[in-house]
């Protein structure tokens, strides 16, 4: 019996762009790349070809076709390092690089996107209802081959998605990502695009899905041209908070990020996207064509989902094109209950927070509509107690949260652990997607600070800046205060926000920790992720001054109630939930709550279901404690 042939294109995956370098005779003796560039500023542009071995570059003429496009074709194959020529003094990057071998001001490489072969061809991702997100920063952990390393432990864990933050070419070799000037190449500090593809294939085989943060808002302060040659892709005279607005009204603006969006699920084969800070797009058409237009162009067996940032919360984006929204509401009302801040945004959770929780709990936003403080008493949000639970992204921790802090604290500095048990429970047992950030599962307490790799004015710039925008803390309204605030530009800064240099907290509570996680996941994915499809919330009722009931019949009829107290006191609990303890924290919580108490810093979740079903991951979730013990 003779074997099947293998079909080469299934294990090779390309996204033709309709611009840049685009490779059309990789296979030939000669192979050629055609050239297309969008310079509507200039009347005339060459394309800078340096050939490997040759110390002179070669200069080929491109002609001006319609709208400011610019087309050539060069005998050049992959590894060319070219850029285009604007006149004598200027050269510049390709805006659609694939890849920057000598940074973001350096000429760009001609890539062949099929010369990496996939293995795990037959992947097409997974449900939404199954996600368990996982933030990281692929430099902080070690670049792509760092990440890969952690793969097999975070799918141990009970994660089921990775998602890195910004990957897109930035200036130097330390960023956070939201400074990104290329948003088609990923930065060559953490790696080449074969590894970043190894990555994704790798997490594949594990069964983790791979998601990526992308910043169509804005570019970063270093390495940005299209001024030089498309003044027209910003809006004259318009601002967000991070540089000139982009033009969304242009078409070719809007092509420039849709093939973007397509050239990261299609070529490097994610499985979602994050789109960073949308409210700074502020075009909500464009967002509902992005996600129309991803919906149509990838395979249909495929699963893929989009994820929003939004200050907005703008419900109606999650009934039919969105996946879900992260919910900073749920993020800035648990971090009041549990640390009692309530400077800078979290002012706007601060008065009765345990009603808020109630009503995110019940209702997803906390803001509907709703007169915000921070907004100068504007109304923000819009209902959305129709949406269902899985139609938002909890977390407790993440990059601008910990990030944003002027030193960088993890939440558990910031309370004490028994408040932190009980809200983790929440966020990994509530039908809400949960998310966790790098190193969480451990109880982490390191720093996570804000880094760049700036130089001079630009240096000097971002650092005392940075420092001013904390003045109106009162714990930095003093100059000296604020002068200890890290240096965002400092070595010393990104080597304190990166877990593999500094890990010495005690071995044991590290691992407490993560078995806390594990049996927890362990509990979700055996017992809430099979019946959160088709989940709606039932109400929640605030029981204390930090206490809260919610209830939600899940997918299959099956009814989920927690209860959490953050309180130092225990609250009275006077109709005991019905069905089997799923999950609790401390242990034997349950004893109280049967004699109609909900003791201080707890966390109780039931289920009503199938006695079996319950007795699998019940076992698991003691073998998991017992394992722990024993460790």
């Amino acid at each position: 019996m003779s074997e099947r042939p293998i079909d080469p294109h299934k294990h090779q995956h390309a996204h033709c762009l309709p611009f840049g370098a685009h490779l059309t005779g990789a296979d030939r003796e000669q192979p050629c790349t055609r050239f297309r560039f969008w310079a509507p500023s200039r009347e005339s542009v060459q394309v800078e070809i340096q050939r490997p071995g040759s110390e002179t570059p070669e200069l080929i003429d491109m002609q001006r076709t319609h709208e400011g496009w610019f087309e050539a074709e060069a005998n050049a194959g992959a590894g060319t390092l070219y850029r285009y020529r604007l006149d004598e003094d200027l050269a510049v990057p390709d805006p659609a690089s694939r890849f920057q071998p000598q940074d973001v001001h350096g000429p760009s490489e001609v890539v062949d996107p099929r010369a990496y072969r996939w293995n795990n061809t037959n992947w097409h991702g997974r449900p939404w209802e199954e996600t368990v997100l996982y933030e990281l920063h692929v430099g902080a952990m070690g670049g792509y081959k760092g990440v890969i390393a952690r793969l097999p432990e975070l799918a141990q864990l009970g994660i089921t998605a990775i998602e890195l933050m910004p990957l897109n070419d930035f200036s130097g070799t330390r960023n956070w990502g939201y400074d990104g000037v290329l948003p088609y190449a990923p930065d060559s500090a953490y790696g080449r695009p074969e590894e970043l593809k190894e990555l994704i294939d790798t997490a594949h085989g594990l069964g983790l899905m791979v998601f990526l943060d992308v910043v169509y808002n804005h570019f970063g302060p270093d390495g940005n041209y299209l001024h030089a040659y498309a003044k027209t892709f910003f809006r004259e005279g318009v601002n967000t908070p991070w540089g000139p607005a982009i033009d969304f009204e242009r078409p070719q603006v809007r092509d420039f990020f849709f093939d973007n969006a397509l050239y990261w699920l299609n070529e490097y084969r994610f499985d979602g996207l994050r789109l960073d800070a949308v409210h700074a797009i502020n075009d909500d058409e464009w967002l509902r064509e992005l996600a129309d237009r991803v919906r149509s162009s990838v395979e249909a067996e495929r699963h893929i989902h989009l994820v929003l940032e939004n200050e907005h919360n703008t419900a109606n984006l999650l009934e039919k094109h969105f996946d879900a929204q992260w919910s900073d509401d749920s993020h800035n009302t648990l971090h009041v209950l549990l640390t009692g801040e309530s400077e800078s945004y979290y002012g706007a959770y601060s008065e009765k927070p345990i009603e808020k929780l109630a009503r995110l709990l019940a209702e997803g936003f906390v803001y509907q509509g709703d007169p915000s403080p921070i907004h100068d008493g504007a109304p923000r949000g819009e209902k959305s107690a129709h949406l269902p639970p899985t139609a938002f992204v909890m977390f407790l921790q993440n990059h601008d949260q910990v990030g944003n802090r002027a030193m960088g604290e993890r939440l558990r500095s910031l309370t004490d652990d028994q408040s932190l048990y009980a809200a983790t429970g929440l966020l990994l047992i509530s039908p809400q997607i949960p998310m966790l950030f790098m190193e969480e599962q451990y109880g982490s307490k390191q720093p996570f600070l804000f880094f760049t790799d700036y130089h001079d004015e630009l240096a000097d710039a971002v650092r005392e800046g940075r420092r001013r925008e904390f003045a109106k803390f009162s714990a930095f309204a003093d100059e000296k205060r604020r002068a200890q605030i890290p240096d965002p530009n400092d070595k010393r800064t990104f080597a304190m926000s990166s877990p593999s240099v500094s890990n010495k907290q005690d071995e044991l509570d590290r691992l407490d920790w993560l078995h806390f996680y594990r049996s927890a996941l362990t509990v979700r994915a055996k017992l809430i992720m099979p019946r959160l499809k088709g989940s709606k919330a039932l109400g929640a009722n605030v029981i204390g001054e930090k206490a809260v009931v919610a209830r939600w019949k899940l997918g299959d009829g099956e009814t989920l109630t927690i209860a959490l107290n953050l309180a130092d006191a225990p609250v009275a609990l006077s109709d005991a939930p019905q069905g089997k303890v799923i999950f609790e924290t401390p242990a034997r919580a349950q004893d109280r709550t049967s004699a109609g108490e909900l003791s201080a810093r707890t966390f109780v979740a039931w289920l009503t279901g199938d006695v079996n079903e319950y007795a699998n991951a019940h076992d698991a979730r003691h073998l998991e404690q017992k394992e722990g013990q024993r460790s």
